[in-house]
């Protein structure tokens, strides 16, 4: 159905005059005429009566009139949907469990009032995602870019530097540790199985190669919950974790979360955005992260040298 055609019954019936509501639409008496008549052969019944007083809607008119007002409304949702600047701001944190979503749940506790779609592009590579926002489908992104700077068109800053703790179980010989040092971990492999991402691999290699870990990304995931069961009963297992992230288990498992430290490895986060985003809330959410979570430069944080 003709969306225009709808819009031009819907402003006739409320102004109850071809001409006004050729005014009202800036559009010729001519075209309006057109578009109702379209309309009416499309639907197979009259829509209009002309009186002294001008154009009336019928009985058929009149059923119409309500739910092509709902039309336009669902119409204009539609664009308010997906048009930067009216629709919600869209953000990939990648995972809802990890630093990134929490930090936009902070921001949005701030700003209580902003529509906001939080989008989690989980299982898209880096480059993958950077196209995403490349094509304007989602406002930010959050990648390390370690493949270096941000394709054309896009802006890149690092924003956040999300520590690495140790998670083992109640029988791993780090478990009653209250910090580790990277040098103690060299004879205890780190269990990150399913990884398929270039990005996240690539830093792990890097962090291992540093400083001569045994850090397993190889074979597949069946979850975080089977992980967790697995790290419970396990007296070598152990897996890295980030220090904004949020995970759940039962309490029998007696997990230990130690920070690591001398140094502290963090995983580097750069804000990708496009750099002729029009979208009005994008401005106050980069200003949120330079105020609230500047990358760290101090000399006890480790991370690779593309991150320098």
């Amino acid at each position: 159905m003709d969306l225009d055609a709808v819009r031009t019954f819907v402003a006739v019936v409320e102004t109850g005059q071809f001409q006004a509501a050729a005014d009202d639409l800036r559009i010729t008496q001519q075209a309006v005429s057109k578009r109702i008549a379209g309309l009416e052969r499309e639907l197979g019944v009259r829509l209009f009566a002309r009186t002294a007083r001008g154009a009336q809607p019928t009985v058929d008119g009149q059923a119409l009139l309500t739910h092509a007002r709902e039309l336009l409304r669902a119409a204009e949702r539609v664009r308010s949907a997906v048009i930067p600047g009216r629709r919600a701001l869209r953000i990939d944190v990648v995972s809802r469990r990890i630093v990134t979503a929490g930090v936009l749940h902070a921001f949005y506790q701030q700003h209580p009032g902003i529509e906001l779609d939080v989008v989690t592009l989980t299982h898209l590579e880096a480059d993958q995602a950077l196209a995403e926002v490349s094509a304007g489908a989602v406002d930010a992104t959050f990648r390390s870019l370690r493949a270096g700077k941000a394709p054309d068109g896009l802006r890149a800053a690092r924003a956040i530097d999300d520590r690495h703790n140790l998670l083992v179980g109640p029988r791993h010989p780090l478990a009653d540790a209250r910090t580790v040092t990277p040098a103690e971990l060299g004879d205890y492999p780190i269990w990150m199985p399913g990884m398929t991402d270039s990005e996240p691999i690539g830093y792990y290699e890097d962090l291992a190669s540093a400083f001569g870990l045994t850090v397993d990304t190889i074979g597949p995931s069946f979850g975080v919950e089977p992980l967790l069961a697995e790290l419970a009963d396990s007296p070598r297992l152990a897996t890295f974790l980030g220090e904004g992230s949020r995970y759940l288990w039962p309490e029998s498992y007696d997990l230990r979360r130690i920070p690591i430290v001398d140094p502290i490895p963090v995983y580097p986060l750069s804000v990708i955005w496009r750099a002729d985003n029009p979208h009005p809330v994008l401005a106050d959410f980069l200003a949120y992260l330079r105020t609230n979570y500047a990358a760290s430069a101090r000399d006890d944080i480790w991370v690779p040298d593309w991150a320098r």
